[in-house]
């Protein structure tokens, strides 16, 4: 019997003469249709349960098997309910406990036989106002007035070492100390944030005791924006932009500065939500290459080449990271294992979509959702990650997705390319949703994928990094960035992206979090993948088969002619913007971040000092440069700009490229850059940053209708060299001296400008810098492979100055050596 079987209707009479007629409601038909073809067996265990109605009236048949589920899924969900109010009490009076609430009513109790009041007064106040005292007896009363106090007390105490740490947690002068460096102030303040940190906090612990986000000084701002500028600028553009600067402070910067204060007085960060809406949401050019990231597999190692079982244990490791999420049992990420960082951003990892409108698009978060869409082929498949009350298993979820691989059923008319909407300009994909996916099948399939958990594609071509192919890392980047176009989901908080050979990959929305935040999750996947759930010795998912699961269930889709010419539309343009990316990726294992600390220099100062030195060589000029730093130590931090191209990197690279210039001079010159890339990206982190503070003037002044020559020309200016480093969070979770193959690629992105470069770069361990690099084809100016090259020399040339310097030393030592021997000789 399908799954589209349906009651009959007609005169009583007639039906009650009829033999019994039985109608089986089927899981799937409370859903979405059934594929066509599906077997006896199939729709027999779909069966919810069974009637027959007869003359006598009706008889009701349950299934056991059902039952059991219904029962188990709501032991699990009152479960899970408990759990996360038990972690929303330690969440929310942490850093005390509810132990600790015991001991001081223990101790208020103590002091009512001991005759001792160490409330002075208060506790007999509270008798004597207790609301229906008369019906109380004196104890009663003494002991609910100790109780209450003693709550009250630990309340208290609660928000006086809440705040006494958020206090703590705003002193920044411990990360401008120099490494290795710590003076006794800093020791006493990580006493103090020990002592009030407490025990075991759990991930949103902290989060009411970080500190805001400062608003810097409009002057402090202005003077580093003009400092910045600078080297970029010659003598007659620097002073117009002086005399714009010194206007903007003279006339509107007061007005806009004290409704910016205003706003960081009310508003938890006076950044984060602007950030979010006018940097991303109401974009209306193509999230796909412009916003969207990607992260790769691990490097070197492929836990199994069976595309289905690989995806079965990420899949499932995802979903125990989701689990602990929801319970906020993660261990929150804290600076020397001691500041915390703020975990907002993680809340919405999950069952999170980017929802197009005309004029901005809205993220939309839902809570417990339970399915899967999985796409391939140009096929969307629903799939339910629970059953009887638990999460399916690596092997269930392998059943799963294996089911799919085999099944050879076709797209439906316009359901190949449908993705294509999420790829191409906003305000299309916005009235296509509303005029034909708001009703109907359509809405009902459309609905499916935007409260998914997450998006899964099953794709076709085997991907990943080959030491015997020159770009194969190329073209697994390109795939991760935008693959065919219309075979992920960019709405989406991720696509998981499985490939033939068991590699796998994300594709981020750029909206709802950072890199380092999805980096977090992916870290943990990866380990837990290779080092907790693993694989049998064929390569499959452990653990028993079970064959009974309902099979995967296909969306339906009604995608008109007229539809589909305006996803053909989509899809065109995005294949332009995707063939257009020119994408450069390579190993960097000459040396890595261990040389580089032996030079006793910051490896994030030293990369971006030969991005600076390969950028002049490639360009023949220098360029606004952005590197992106966190702010997650203040409540709901995101990130800040760090301006790179500083006048004593300029210095530094024109010494470089000087034949007259001594090693000892560029030497000198790259240690005074360094020092000043380090403190600006220190000052970025502590609140102190540039363009963060510009850009919500800017938004000010736009709310106002205030025109500012200044900021206008300030948020104008093209970021011709983006960068990132993909930081390492979790090294704990595998040890790379043990298992130095189990490291990850890192991710990219693709070019902010035209005309320009994006690099991301990841330092792994302690021999490896892995580079991203991307730019367009369509300009004459840039070429991702001759960057790359140049990233390469001015890395060798950096090392060599310390190297010459080192071998300086040697000889110098080895002559005094020498000197003292023949010394004692005599």
């Amino acid at each position: 019997m399908g799954a589209r079987s349906s009651f009959q209707t007609g005169n009583p009479l007639r039906l009650a003469s009829q033999r019994p007629l039985c109608r089986r409601l089927l899981w799937d038909s409370l859903l979405l249709q059934a594929p066509e073809k599906k077997n006896m067996a199939e729709a027999h265990q779909a069966v919810g349960f069974q009637f027959t109605v007869r003359p006598d009236g009706v008889d009701l048949k349950l299934s056991q098997e059902v039952i059991k589920n219904i029962y188990l899924s709501g032991v699990t969900a009152w479960k899970k309910k408990a759990i996360q109010f038990k972690n929303g009490i330690l969440t929310g009076v942490y850093p005390a406990s509810p132990s600790s609430w015991l001991i001081v009513v223990i101790a208020m109790m103590s002091s009512l036989y001991t005759y001792i009041d160490p409330s002075l007064g208060m506790i007999e106040a509270i008798k004597e106002n207790l609301p229906y005292k008369d019906c109380m007896s004196v104890q009663t009363r003494a002991v609910l007035s100790a109780i209450l106090f003693a709550t009250g007390l630990w309340l208290f105490f609660i928000y006086l070492m809440r705040y006494t740490l958020k206090v703590l947690l705003s002193y920044h002068g411990w990360i401008f100390e120099s490494h290795g460096k710590m003076s006794r102030a800093t020791k006493l303040w990580l006493s103090l944030v020990k002592m009030f940190s407490g025990r075991r906090p759990l991930l949103y612990s902290f989060q009411a005791a970080l500190p805001r986000l400062p608003v810097p000084q409009v002057d402090d701002t202005v003077q580093k924006y003009l400092e910045s500028v600078r080297p970029l600028l010659d003598s007659e553009q620097y002073n117009q932009m002086e005399i714009l600067a010194n206007g903007f402070k003279e006339t509107e910067a007061a007005q806009l500065q004290r409704y910016l204060i205003l706003k960081s007085w009310w508003a938890t960060n006076y950044v984060s939500d602007w950030w979010e809406e006018y940097i991303y949401l109401r974009s209306r050019s193509p999230i796909m290459v412009n916003s969207n990231f990607y992260i790769m597999d691990l490097l070197y190692v492929t836990p199994t080449h069976r595309q289905a079982a690989r995806a079965g244990n990420v899949v499932h490791a995802m979903l125990q990271y989701r689990r602990k999420l929801e319970r906020g049992e993660h261990v929150p990420l804290r600076a020397l294992g001691i500041v915390p960082m703020c975990s907002t951003q993680m809340e919405r990892m999950f069952n999170t979509t980017r929802i197009p409108d005309i004029e901005t698009d809205i993220v939309q978060h839902l809570t417990d959702r339970k399915h899967l869409i999985v796409y391939h082929k140009g096929r969307f498949f629903k799939v339910w990650l629970y059953t009887g009350g638990r999460h399916l298993l690596p092997s269930e979820l392998e059943t799963q997705f294996q089911r799919i691989l085999n099944d050879k059923s076709e797209p439906q008319p316009g359901e190949l390319k449908l993705a294509a909407l999420t790829a191409g300009d906003r305000v299309p994909w916005a009235r296509t949703r509303i005029k034909y996916f708001s009703h109907g099948l359509n809405k009902v399939s459309l609905d499916a994928i935007e409260s998914a958990a997450f998006f899964l594609t099953l794709d076709e071509d085997p991907q990943g990094y080959d030491p015997a192919k020159d770009n194969s890392l190329d073209i697994y980047a390109k795939s991760l960035l935008h693959g065919k176009c219309y075979d992920r989901w960019f709405d989406k908080s991720f696509t998981l992206i499985s490939y033939p050979n068991g590699k796998m990959g994300v594709n981020i929305e750029h909206s709802w979090a950072d890199a380092p935040i999805v980096g977090h999750m992916w870290e943990y996947v990866l380990a837990t993948d290779c080092f907790h759930l693993g694989y049998t010795e064929e390569g499959h998912c452990k653990g028993d088969v079970n064959r009974g699961l309902p099979c995967p269930t296909r969306l339906q889709w009604q995608i008109s002619a007229e539809c589909q010419d305006v996803i053909e539309t989509s899809y065109l343009l995005a294949r332009q913007l995707a063939d257009d990316v020119d994408f450069h990726g390579y190993l960097f294992s000459e040396f890595g971040k261990g040389l580089i600390k032996k030079c006793r220099t910051s490896p994030d100062a030293f990369i971006q000092l030969a991005l600076q030195l390969a950028q002049f060589r490639d360009q023949g000029v220098f360029c606004l440069t952005y590197e992106s730093s966190m702010t997650r130590m203040f409540r709901d931090g995101r990130t800040e700009t760090v301006r790179s191209c500083t006048s004593e990197a300029v210095a530094f690279v024109r010494a470089m490229e000087d034949p007259r210039s001594t090693h000892a001079h560029r030497l000198a010159l790259f240690q005074r850059a360094a020092e000043k890339h380090q403190n600006m990206y220190r000052l970025a982190m502590t609140g102190s940053g540039i363009d963060r503070h510009l850009f919500c003037l800017y938004i000010v002044s736009k709310y106002l209708g205030v025109e500012s020559p200044f900021l206008k020309k300030v948020l104008s200016e093209p970021w011709k060299l983006s960068t990132s480093q993909t930081p390492q969070q979790q090294l704990n979770l595998v040890d790379i001296n043990k298992f130095p193959k189990y490291v990850g690629a890192g991710g990219g992105f693709g070019p902010v400008a035209d005309d320009g470069y994006g690099v991301s770069y990841i330092i792994v361990g302690e021999n490896l810098i892995t580079f991203h690099i991307s730019s367009k084809f369509s300009s004459p100016d840039t070429d991702s492979g001759r960057f790359g090259q140049h990233i390469w020399k001015a890395m060798i040339d950096i090392q060599a100055l310390f190297k010459l310097e080192n071998d300086k030393r040697m000889v110098e030592n080895g002559k005094c050596v020498h000197l003292e021997h023949l010394k004692k000789l005599m």
